[in-house]
């Protein structure tokens, strides 16, 4: 049995400790801030990027440079004969397309999947990678395992404010006064490689039904599994824990009997929606 290292990016909401626990690598992303580069789960943590991101600071996402790439597949390479390597979806950003082609040199012995999930449910392919390593599947069947079931998943989110999506150019200086006027509390979609809008609700109460309801039309039209006993279940947030928590009992009285994981929403999403936000997200569970 050939012996595969699992690779992601800190999109995949992975810290760098539970990357150890779990047996797996994590690239940190790249932040500009200020003109400085900072370095996610490093030397850049959650805290300090949302007091750097309230403080007005100027923040950029980046990509992993290519020499921290390839020196992280070659010093696996030593003592691994195969790497699955799980970018954050190429939809979003360039990552994964570099990755693809830096892959070409390495005789296959690299397999980069774009299976277009970020966050919670990056995270949860790679801990399907993990599980397929271990009972002896190849990279490139596990590439092809992720690929094919990469539209089994799903996130909702809702923002609290729509200052960063005005300041990243999203959305139009009027359409970000008007909703600020009205109070409203925007519901995104993450589905493959597009953050689309989804509904405007009025108050955070209505936001959640929003998302609850949709969950739940998915389970039942999308899956065919109405009760989501195929399905992961998690929450993601940005900077406000406690609100999170709320969220998260919330959603286990519409679903329980499930395992429910809450993990920040990576920063290279959060720097784009800013604090307060909340998210549901759901991925089919591994059947090999």
């Amino acid at each position: 049995m050939k012996k595969i290292a699992v690779v992601t990016d800190s999109n995949s909401g992975i810290t760098q400790q539970q990357a150890k626990e779990e047996g797996v690598y994590v690239l940190p992303m790249p932040f500009f801030v200020n003109g400085k580069t900072y370095f996610e789960d490093i030397d850049l943590t959650q805290e300090q990027f949302y007091r750097m991101l309230e403080e007005g600071a100027d923040i950029s996402t980046s990509m992993p440079a290519i020499g921290d790439v390839t020196d992280l597949w070659d010093g696996l390479l030593k003592d691994y004969d195969e790497i699955v390597h799980i970018p954050m979806s190429s939809g979003l950003s360039g990552t994964c397309e570099t990755a693809m082609m830096l892959s070409q040199d390495y005789d296959g012995r690299v397999q980069v999947v774009d299976n277009q999930r970020i966050s919670v449910t990056q995270r949860q392919s790679v801990l399907d990678a993990r599980e397929m390593a271990a009972q002896g599947m190849s990279a490139s069947e596990i590439k092809k395992y992720l690929e094919e079931t990469k539209f089994e998943s799903n996130i909702y989110i809702m923002l609290d404010t729509l200052y960063y999506l005005k300041k990243g150019g999203r959305i139009t200086p009027a359409a970000a006064a008007l909703g600020t006027l009205l109070k409203l509390k925007p519901v995104l979609q993450i589905q493959g490689e597009k953050l689309d809008a989804f509904a405007k609700a009025r108050t955070p109460k209505q936001g959640k039904h929003i998302m609850l309801e949709a969950m739940k039309n998915d389970f039942l039209k999308r899956y065919q599994d109405p009760e989501g006993k195929d399905m992961w279940i998690q929450v993601a947030y940005t900077k406000d824990l406690e609100n999170a928590k709320e969220w998260k009992r919330e959603i286990a009285e519409v679903f329980p009997n499930h395992e429910i994981v809450t993990d920040p929403l990576s920063l290279s999403v959060s720097c784009h929606i800013g604090p307060g936000a909340l998210a549901i997200a759901c991925c089919r569970k591994l059947h090999i």
